[in-house]
């Protein structure tokens, strides 16, 4: 998911932007005097300045964090950008992985999914409906099971009943697995194949064949690539979004995505 910074975590950077403060004050070419030269007397002096300027104007502090936190945004951006395009085959035009909405879409919206991950859950109806009222998104789903043995187990399963059944049943069951609360298990498995009137006992017998375990394994191997370590992830265009995003957040990246 994605969240704001904790307040841990943004004390922590203040602290960092202080000293970065500090640095740049020292290096400044206005000062009349070398700070390597400094006794000790005239360094604690110029220390006591500095922190009763901060406390002064903690503002300055703030205002540090976020200039920090822009720069370290547009790197992130720029290097997501990069591994995008190297990986773009895998990502978007992978025969392994389903995909939907519109084949002919303008836009291609990929979504790194685990069924036991409650984010997956809650942005599922929201990309449902973007999709939906959009009418113009190609969408592409990527098994991505990190939660433990339940996950893996459902993309097992998912999978088998794709390679066995096709497109349409697949994405029935990818509904199912997601809407699911109760554990995942091969005999559950085995009674939702029945319910959907598929052949359960061959979707059960070919969860573990190695054509299974190769989907999982390049996808594994893809996010790692990527360097995707959650869920949901989504890839639009040349943005990696790593965690859950509203949809009013959806609608804006693909907006965007259109406009870039």
């Amino acid at each position: 998911m994605t969240r704001s910074l904790s307040d841990a975590t943004r004390l922590s950077r203040a602290f960092a932007a202080a000293a970065s403060l500090s640095l740049a004050l020292v290096a400044a070419p206005a000062l009349a005097f070398d700070v390597t030269k400094m006794s000790d007397a005239e360094r604690a002096a110029f220390q006591a300045e500095v922190r009763a300027y901060l406390l002064e104007n903690p503002q300055v502090i703030m205002e540090a964090v976020a200039v920090l936190e822009n720069r370290q945004a547009v790197e992130q951006a720029k290097g997501d950008a990069d591994l995008l395009q190297v990986n773009a085959q895998d990502i978007f035009q992978d025969p392994a992985s389903w995909v939907g909405g519109n084949l002919n879409g303008d836009v291609t919206l990929v979504e790194f999914v685990d069924y036991r991950c409650g984010y997956c859950k809650k942005a599922h109806d929201e990309v449902a409906e973007l999709i939906a009222s959009d009418g113009n998104i190609r969408f592409v789903l990527k098994e991505f099971p990190i939660l433990g043995d339940d996950s893996v187990l459902a993309s097992r399963f998912a999978i088998a009943v794709r390679q066995i059944a096709g497109d349409d049943a697949y994405k029935a069951m990818h509904d199912a697995l997601i809407e699911r609360k109760g554990p995942i298990s091969p005999q559950a498995l085995g009674g939702m194949a029945v319910e959907a009137g598929l052949n359960a006992e061959a979707v059960l017998a070919r969860m573990d064949s190695p054509e299974v375990t190769a989907v999982i394994a390049a996808n594994h191997a893809l996010a790692q690539r990527l360097q995707i370590n959650g869920t949901p992830t989504f890839v639009v265009k040349d943005r990696l979004v790593r965690g859950y995003v509203p949809l009013e957040g959806m609608t804006q990246l693909v907006a965007e995505a259109r406009v870039e």
